[in-house]
């Protein structure tokens, strides 16, 4: 028996696997863009498979759809959902800018899947795909991907809608809750470490006294910010572009189509979707995704900024600042016995790295001129894909930073309250008694003989042993 079958479209015959559930378009795309090797991610599919099965309900609940091919359609994008039909979404992330391939693969995967359920076979070698289109008694009828599937939309509203719901469920059910234990770790370090004064650094030089406790709580509000920004990014997201079909006019798309499926997604994911207000900006400006990927790189920003400061604060462990003991992980060296390297950080400063560059992917993909011309924006799959991936590289780094990294962080305590009773940045505290000059001239004096700024005060006479215990004291000079 042949392991392939033909099959026809609108513009010819195409062999495709025998027992693939897709059937010509998507055969035809996967012809025409043998690119990357990269499928559209499982969160997408997933998000496409809620979408379908909304529409689906939708239509049943308003007669459009013979229940029993409606209730078909309905579990089918149910295995889509579910993870069960991967297998068959074959197509490249580099296609046709709308998603239409990937659209059509999905409406031919859940048709052929529910015939399959229908106990209707629906494809055989040489069998032209599909039958005569039912009406709302449905009968006997093929459930047929356009007809059927597809019926009141269009690629040009269903996968920016499927973006925005895999985009805003993935940021909200993955990123944020990782992101949330990890501000929790950060605090419990910044209280753990209160009590640790430390020099302080601007321009990589020697600055007034902080408090450890007091840097890591600004890691933590760090967080909290990025947290701020993704839960904004969702409320945008949570509009949809559905119902406005091809050009945002809502043709096909029956009275009240829209707002069904956008409570139906609602329902199953608890998050507020709703019909677009404009549907002609919903199909040309993907703002909102722009605005979730600046949140998406601002929260990279925060976590590479926080792991560098970690990387730094732990160099040594002889000749770096070593206010930091990093978990012992792994060997750090191919060549140098016992070295051991800041591993965990680096990969987070790299996955942020990535997640920059996917920033730039997409606002260079949503520039007008470029992305959005008139009627359509042409680089959905692009922007789903690398929003998707810069959630997932986030996720997973804000997990193993948290676990490996932050949890066994511990201070060298001694290391920081020796270098910060040798700060010449102490004289600060003198100038306002003593005058900027002078105390200037302390720090200087100090820093030519190797001395600390209490021995020279104190040899100059400029104030009691008393006085300058009080003001250069560095616990102090790190306020409350």
């Amino acid at each position: 028996m042949s392991a392939f079958r033909k099959e026809r479209d609108s513009l010819g015959e195409v062999r495709l696997p025998a027992d693939a559930l897709y059937g010509a378009q998507t055969a035809r795309a996967v012809e025409n863009f043998p690119i990357s090797g990269w499928r559209m991610p499982r969160r997408f599919i997933a998000a496409l498979g809620m979408v379908k099965q909304a529409v689906a309900t939708a239509h049943k609940q308003a007669g459009r759809l013979d229940k029993k091919m409606a209730d078909a359609i309905i579990a089918a994008a149910g295995e889509v959902i579910g993870g069960r039909l991967d297998g068959h979404f074959p197509v490249d992330v580099f296609q046709t800018g709308s998603g239409t391939s990937t659209n059509m693969n999905a409406n031919e995967v859940i048709a052929n899947r529910a015939n399959q359920m229908l106990g209707r076979p629906a494809k055989k070698p040489g069998r032209k795909p599909g039958g005569k289109p039912a009406g709302p008694s449905g009968g006997g009828a093929m459930v047929h991907p356009n007809d059927h599937v597809n019926m009141g939309q269009s690629s040009n509203d269903v996968i920016p809608t499927a973006t925005h719901v895999a985009v805003a469920l993935a940021i909200h059910a993955e990123l944020i809750p990782a992101l949330q234990s990890l501000r929790s770790a950060l605090a419990d370090k910044a209280e753990q470490f209160d009590g640790v004064v430390k020099v302080g650094r601007t321009h990589l030089q020697d600055a007034v006294p902080i408090r450890l406790g007091q840097e890591f709580s600004g890691y933590a509000a760090a967080v909290d910010d990025a947290v701020g920004a993704l839960e904004v990014a969702i409320a945008v997201l949570c509009e949809l572009a559905i119902g406005g079909t091809a050009v945002g006019t809502g043709l096909n798309a029956p009275p009240g189509f829209a707002a069904a499926v956008c409570r139906y997604l609602a329902g199953q994911t608890r998050l507020p979707f709703q019909e677009a207000a404009n549907h002609f900006s919903a199909h040309t400006a993907p703002l909102p995704a722009v605005q979730a990927s600046a949140a998406l790189r601002a929260t990279a920003l925060a976590l590479s900024k926080i792991a560098n400061d970690i990387r730094w604060l732990g160099s040594g462990p002889r000749a770096g600042l070593g206010e930091l003991a990093l978990p012992l992980v792994q060997p750090g060296s191919s060549i140098m016995p016992g070295k051991v390297n800041p591993v965990i950080p680096e990969a987070v400063i790299q996955v942020c790295c990535q997640v920059v560059g996917n920033d730039a992917a997409v606002a260079a993909a949503a520039a007008g001129g470029v992305g959005s011309i008139l009627e359509m924006h042409l680089a959905w799959p692009l922007i789903a894909s690398n929003l998707l991936c810069s959630i997932s590289l986030l996720t997973n780094a804000a997990k193993v930073f948290e676990e490996r990294c932050i949890a066994g962080l511990t201070a060298d305590r001694a290391r920081c309250a020796e270098l910060a009773e040798r700060s010449l940045m102490l004289a600060t505290a003198l100038a306002p008694k003593i005058g900027y000059d002078a105390a200037a001239e302390i720090a200087r004096q100090a820093h030519q003989t190797g001395r600390t700024i209490r021995q020279v005060a104190l040899e100059r006479g400029v104030l009691s042993e008393k006085e300058l215990d009080r003001l250069l004291d560095p616990r102090r000079q790190t306020g409350r």
